[in-house]
């Protein structure tokens, strides 16, 4: 584990040179014990940069297939996800989806802190889309509280389709917790208002326009 590490300590001033970061409300986030982030998505860069600002681990899922190139590249890529925490899983079916979730829940299950973007795919034109309702699912089996999460600027230091990003300032701004009791009544209803409220608390840290509609391009449940 020392070249995660080391790459760890590389990428944390590296990120703060690079992109000049405001970080906001970070007492909000909790030192210890299970905690979902809960995030809008506007650049590959998110992932990455949100567990560079804070001061645990911070576990997001990524494809598989990242861990496994070939040659420098792909070592390097390995190295970076490992150092930010990021866990393998395959895409591209609801079985996959669905042990996705399984997995994020062993990672609250811990004790631990586990990132996720509930629009599920990048916005391409800046809005917010509707959330998708595995992040309550998340918080309703595992108890944890939801911390919402807004990235600002990342769209411009690293625009969908740009393979690296550039330098630039980027914002992250933390939110009060969410907490969500056991549900009274359906199931899925409480799914669905447990996820539009986490997106409402997003909404308002971001300040992004919002759409009614689900992302499409999204994979994810």
């Amino acid at each position: 584990m020392l070249m995660p590490r080391l790459a760890r300590a590389v990428l944390v001033p590296l990120s703060r040179v690079m992109f000049r970061p405001v970080v906001e409300g970070l007492d909000h986030l909790p030192r210890e014990g299970a905690v979902i982030l809960a995030a809008n998505h506007l650049s590959f860069l998110d992932s990455f940069l949100i567990p560079l600002m804070t001061p645990r681990p911070v576990a997001f899922l990524a494809k598989a297939e990242y861990f496994t190139g070939t040659g420098l590249r792909g070592r390097l890529s390995r190295t970076i996800l490992t150092a930010v925490d990021a866990i393998p899983v395959p895409r591209g079916t609801h079985r996959a989806a669905q042990e996705s979730l399984e997995t994020a829940l062993t990672v609250l299950k811990d004790g631990r802190a586990f990132g996720i973007h509930p629009e599920g795919s990048r916005s391409r034109d800046g809005r917010l889309y509707r959330g998708r309702t595995g992040v309550a699912w998340l918080a309703l089996a595992s108890g944890a509280p939801v911390v919402p999460v807004a990235v600002i600027g990342t769209d411009r230091v690293q625009p969908v389709g740009k393979r690296l990003p550039r330098p630039g300032r980027v914002t992250v701004r933390f939110g009060e917790p969410l907490r969500f009791g056991p549900p009274a009544g359906s199931a899925a209803r409480a799914r669905r208002e447990a996820t539009d409220q986490i997106m409402d608390a997003i909404a308002a840290l971001s300040g992004q326009e919002r759409a009614q509609a689900y992302n499409e391009l999204s994979g994810t449940p």
